[in-house]
């Protein structure tokens, strides 16, 4: 899980594409000048070890810790022997710099449903560092767009829940996990003022969404914004699998709007951390959707893995560096030049 570079933290942002009011010429977005050429200069790495960057109100860590794999048996083989082991990477993330840690009411299966939540908040109890300030430590969680959830109340409920989970008062985003927009556009609606009066109960910190797509991630802007509650953050796939066309344009829009792109699954479920091959496979479902794909990766895999033994890196430090870089010099094409916000 990343997220691009604040604006000042790295260079000024580059950002191709401005909202216009609806009527002006077409509408929609129009493109804008480019970054002076004195942006375009950064000595060093991305981000410095020190350095975060804005979520809404929130200042977070540039990489955030995703937990979808804690209690969930059928996808990911987690068990509860493994909860000892999960602490220490979170103790081990904590104490080097991360505070963004990503959840969802809908991680873990069966009797573990909402797991993922309660370990986060029983490691943050449990953690023996100093936790000073709400900033320390950043949860966002996702509340699924269940069928059953139809009403703004339901919602606020299930953001209750969480908390409950969590043994938080307050959340750091709270996020739509997903659209219905295609199925069920009515709940839609109830499921967005959830999001508004979670926000004004301060229940949470910033609201963000999920899974949204371009157009309809304009549409909860305008509708969020004509609430008075602003729109922080947009999670999107993003790997070295997942480039294409859309992504690229959730992206323009996050620019043009001020929203934090999130990218989550960087490693493409694992695929790309050089632990599987055609010959070992992981358990569960994981193993029929990588026995289809890895195949076709043995060129990827192989340059990543002779990137890493030479840099003296994993093969995960690389392709984080790769994803990075190339969606930030997918971002410069678009523009025609300078440094983009990444």
């Amino acid at each position: 899980m990343a997220l691009p570079p604040a604006a000042g933290a790295a260079a000024a942002p580059v950002t191709p594409f401005a909202a216009q009011p609806r009527g002006h010429g077409g509408g929609g977005l129009r493109r804008t000048s480019p970054a002076p050429p004195a942006a375009a200069l950064r000595l060093g790495p991305l981000f410095w070890p020190w350095e975060k960057v804005k979520v809404g109100p929130l200042s977070v860590s540039p990489m955030g810790f995703g937990t979808w794999a804690w209690g969930n048996q059928l996808l990911w083989g987690y068990q509860e022997s493994m909860d000892s082991e999960l602490q220490e990477c979170f103790n081990l993330a904590l104490k080097n710099g991360i505070n963004l840690f990503d959840t969802a009411d809908s991680y873990g299966t069966g009797k573990l449903n909402g797991q993922s939540e309660r370990l986060l908040g029983r490691f943050i109890r449990e953690f023996e560092g100093p936790i000073k300030s709400p900033d320390d430590v950043v949860i966002a969680t996702k509340f699924a767009a269940y069928p059953w959830r139809l009403t703004s109340g339901q919602f606020v409920g299930a953001c209750k829940s969480s908390l409950e989970r969590l043994q938080l008062d307050r959340l750091g985003i709270g996020q739509l996990h997903w659209s219905t927009a295609n199925y069920a556009p009515l709940q839609e609606r109830a499921l967005w003022d959830g999001l508004v009066e979670m926000y004004e109960k301060g229940l949470v910190r910033a609201v963000g969404v999920s899974n949204y797509g371009p157009k309809q991630l304009l549409k909860i802007h305008s509708y969020l914004a004509s609430k008075g509650v602003p729109l922080s953050s947009a999670q999107v796939q993003f790997s070295l699998l997942s480039m294409g066309d859309e992504q690229m344009e959730l992206k323009t829009v996050c620019d043009s709007l001020g929203i934090r792109l999130i990218a989550y699954s960087p490693l493409g479920l694992g695929m790309l951390t050089g632990k599987y091959d055609a010959s070992n496979l992981p358990k569960g479902p994981r193993s029929v959707l990588f026995r289809q794909i890895l195949p076709g990766l043995e060129s990827l895999l192989s340059c990543l893995r002779r990137i890493a033994e030479k840099k003296g890196k994993t093969m995960s430090q690389v392709v984080f560096s790769c994803t990075q870089y190339n969606y930030a010099s997918m971002h410069r094409a678009n523009d025609g030049g300078g440094m983009p916000e990444f």
